[in-house]
């Protein structure tokens, strides 16, 4: 059974704030979402930060590699102004800073490790040392609680297992592997992420009888999402969050 929230907003606020920022994870609070993906890579000092793209240009100015700037370094750079101006300033936050956001609002979390090239033993084993010791109470007493984590990475999610087995991982992937099966059972893995249009209803079928979670992304069309649950989609993330609402896949069961 999927013990945890089934609609989760993108990166924090969709596609309404700057991605994967303190104020994308307000925005989706303030959108009634307790539920955020994020993604998190190394910055040059070992420390993990919440980005996305492993080279500067898009959401924030300049060149060169995330690697090759401290953490210190990359707060500096404003990770808003490229939305839009009123959320100039915004820096490029740590792990720490978005997960104790989310732990203090009660807002769960799908934690995507997305190592820069090179660096999948040592991201793996990082990001999941920091989730154990930030949630080191609650393994034993609350696990529905524990962030998922997720990553195209199969040497990521290898080292996460290594570095903390008890926290949760989900292997995402995108043209679906014939042995999907043998690669969740080699990274004791609970779930399947997949790019919901590559996933159809035989598949869908095939891995909850296999007694796997599938979670999709991203599903920004209610009429999809709706389908998506008809064939046993536990959940998804969406860039629309003013569209699918946290309750989506309760309000449209009670609709049926």
């Amino acid at each position: 059974m999927w013990p945890y929230p089934r609609i989760v907003a993108h990166r924090g606020g969709g596609k309404l704030a700057p991605e994967n920022t303190i104020a994308a994870m307000r925005c989706g609070l303030n959108h009634g979402f307790r539920a955020v993906e994020f993604d998190v890579m190394l910055a040059k000092d070992g420390v993990p930060v919440v980005m996305h793209d492993t080279q500067l240009g898009r959401t924030i100015a300049g060149e060169g590699n995330i690697a090759d700037f401290t953490s210190q370094e990359l707060a500096a750079h404003d990770a808003g102004i490229w939305f839009g101006p009123s959320f100039e300033g915004e820096p490029v936050p740590t792990f720490e800073q978005v997960a104790a956001f989310c732990m203090q609002h009660g807002i769960w979390m799908n934690v995507e490790i997305k190592p820069v090239p090179g660096f999948e033993e040592t991201t793996g084993w990082t990001v999941a040392q920091s989730v154990k010791h930030l949630f080191a109470s609650q393994v034993d007493h609350r696990p529905a609680a524990l962030p998922l984590l997720s990553s195209f990475s199969f040497e990521a999610l290898q080292a996460a297992q290594l570095a903390a087995p008890e926290i949760p991982r989900g292997f995402l992937i995108d043209d679906v592997p014939a042995d999907w099966h043998a690669r969740l059972l080699d990274l004791g893995a609970i779930a399947l992420h997949v790019n919901h249009q590559k996933l159809t209803p035989v598949l869908a079928r095939a891995v909850k009888e296999a007694g796997f979670g599938l979670f999709c992304y991203t599903v920004n069309d209610p009429v999809r999402a709706s389908l998506l649950l008809d064939w046993g989609v536990d959940g998804f993330c969406t860039d629309r969050i003013d569209l699918i609402g946290p309750d989506f896949a309760t309000s449209r069961s009670a609709r049926m």
